[in-house]
């Protein structure tokens, strides 16, 4: 269920990436595209959905690699549960949030 799914680290979020919504908390990871809930059955030769976790905000946050490591599992659960279709809502219920 993850064949077109790239998951990429990079330093910072961009301003794209922020959005007009940034409340001023660090990003730590963000899933841009498709959730599969959403695709019809023609969806077909399209660039693939990308999760993105972003390493200084990490590490900004959490003082030791053990830390980090927690809080970086916790990113890419989050993000493949948009990939799968969660809303925000109901990931925070499940305590990934």
């Amino acid at each position: 269920m993850l064949d077109n799914v790239d998951i990429v680290i990079e330093d910072e979020p961009t301003v794209e990436q922020l959005g007009t919504d940034d409340d001023g908390s660090e990003l730590f990871g963000l899933y841009e595209g498709t959730p599969l809930t959403a695709r019809g059955s023609d969806y077909s030769m399209v660039l693939p959905d990308k999760i993105t976790i972003f390493r200084r905000p990490i590490e900004r946050a959490f003082a030791t690699p053990e830390e980090m490591a927690e809080e970086v599992r916790i990113t890419v659960v989050h993000e493949l549960a948009h990939h799968f279709g969660i809303e925000e809502d109901r990931i925070a219920e499940l305590g990934w949030a």
